[in-house]
């Protein structure tokens, strides 16, 4: 009997553990979710895509989670989730081939995951393979700024009105260049900060393709956000390479702004005599052969502050070839510094009959042999005890250049806190050696709290016409001078 109640006790107990076992399991929740990444799509490489997690659902319509990962990209791509948490992320596909991406969805009931495929084919870009003779406008058709909108197997020139959009894309094949030509040829290539438009070799390397060359006279001609890359293969315009010829015979006409010539065999950007540049502003010069930009004295002081000509050019300089200051009878031409601190640089020789003043803190190099003539107007280069004005041979070495003679009788020919250095190379007028000639009936020149050193001769050669402050020996620096601070004729 005893063993008989023992049974149905342990029966009894059993049974409760069972019960109690099976209450647990439903208290414990099941998995409700159903994780949902949305259709597979086929874009086109560089495409922006926008993921769709939000047909995702809960049975019990209680709150989860995203998470987003990839679990496929083409080798080599470096591409992410705007937000990985998100029910909509998007990203870039920044090559071609396959982007797998698996969302999981997950709360308090569980996870669910589920994967969507993308597959990012690029688009063949558009041949140019005709001259442009009638209005035309290239849109950008491809959203992957290193993948070519179009190509130009051979040289295109443009005969009539070219609106390039922001964010084209113009591949060169080998020598092939861009002609902008007079008597109906306009270039209209307005980019953004966002979208540059970007004129590159087929083949991303320096010197690929020739470069573009702009004859065109009208005023409508407009470069903003413009990368010119790789070009200067071969001369492109009277005896030079570079990535932008602009030809001062036809007196082009252009705007600059915000653009970038990079990686150019030869100058970035030559700008001959004659040319008007409308505006110049915030440009930017880098990894070329020669120096940034080549041009002449004239559209000098049409140069920005903001522009920059000092990184990684064969000469972080601004170079100015042989030309003249013309005479300018309204207003003064400055030349300004530079934020980057870049100099000029004064090839072969400069003629001045402008009014031409010099801003605190140039600081202009002088190539070997090379002199600088005052003929007209008059030179005003006023500097301070912190920003000196500078006027030196381009190599740091005694009797370097020729000189500086100013002829004329201006009482606005001043220098200021200006270091001169380095003249003197042969003989400047009346067989003297010197750094700075005032010669003429009359000719003036007032110099104070400036330095005059290294010259192969005198600091200074006044002869007996001419007119100098009395007091120049004595409120200047004279020093390194071969034969002595000043000769002044009686």
């Amino acid at each position: 009997m005893l063993k008989s109640k023992r049974i149905l006790l342990a029966l009894f107990s059993l049974a409760l553990f069972v019960t109690s076992c099976k209450e647990d399991e439903d208290v414990k929740p099941g998995n409700t979710l159903t994780a949902r990444a949305g259709a597979d799509q086929n874009v086109n490489a560089g495409d922006i895509v926008t993921l769709d997690g939000s047909a995702s659902t809960d049975s019990e319509n209680k709150p989860f989670d995203y998470r987003w990962t990839f679990t496929k990209k083409p080798t080599g791509s470096t591409t992410a989730l705007s937000s990985a948490t998100v029910s909509k992320p998007t990203f870039k596909t920044d090559l071609p081939g396959e982007y797998e991406v698996e969302l999981t969805t997950s709360n308090a009931n569980g996870e669910s995951k589920d994967k969507v495929l993308i597959t990012a084919t690029v688009i063949q870009p558009v041949v140019l393979d005709a001259n442009i003779a009638a209005k035309t406008t290239l849109e950008d058709r491809i959203d992957n700024p290193d993948v070519p909108d179009y190509v130009a197997n051979g040289n295109v020139a443009v005969n009539a009105e070219l609106t390039l959009k922001p964010g084209v894309v113009i591949a060169f094949a080998r020598d092939a260049r861009l002609e902008v030509n007079d008597n109906g040829g306009i270039l209209l290539a307005k980019g953004d900060s966002t979208k540059p438009i970007r004129l590159i070799g087929k083949e991303t390397k320096k010197g690929f393709w020739a470069g573009v060359i702009f004859r065109s006279s009208s005023s409508a001609n407009t470069l903003e956000y413009v990368q010119v890359l790789h070009a200067g293969s071969k001369v492109l315009f009277s005896g030079r390479k570079a990535g932008m010829a602009i030809a001062g015979s036809s007196k082009a006409e252009v705007s600059i702004k915000n653009s970038l010539f990079e990686q150019n065999d030869g100058y970035g950007l030559w700008i001959e005599r004659g040319v008007i540049l409308s505006s110049f502003t915030k440009n930017t010069f880098k990894g070329n052969t020669e120096a940034g930009i080549l041009l002449d004295a004239d559209n000098v002081a049409k140069l920005d502050v903001n522009s920059s000509f000092t990184n990684g050019n064969g000469r972080n300089v601004v170079e100015i070839f042989a030309s003249q200051l013309s005479k300018n009878i309204t207003a003064e031409v400055v030349w300004q510094g530079f934020k980057d601190k870049t100099p000029y640089r004064v090839l072969e020789g400069l003629t001045v009959d402008a009014n031409w003043k010099i801003s605190p803190g140039v600081v202009i190099e002088i190539s070997e042999g090379a002199r600088m003539s005052i003929d007209e107007g008059y030179i005003n280069a006023i500097g301070t005890p912190t920003a000196k004005i500078v006027i030196k041979g381009a190599e740091n070495k005694p009797a370097y250049w020729r000189g500086l003679i100013c002829y004329t009788t201006s009482a606005n020919n001043v220098f200021e806190h200006v270091e001169i250095s380095g003249g003197g190379s042969t003989a400047l007028v009346s067989g003297k050696k010197v750094n700075i000639a005032v010669y003429g009936s009359q000719a003036r020149m007032q110099i104070k709290n400036s330095k005059i050193s290294g010259s192969g001769g005198y600091g200074m050669y006044v002869n007996y016409q001419a007119i100098v402050n009395d007091d120049i020996e004595t409120v200047n620096t004279f020093a390194d001078n071969v034969e002595g601070k000043v000769l002044r004729e009686k």
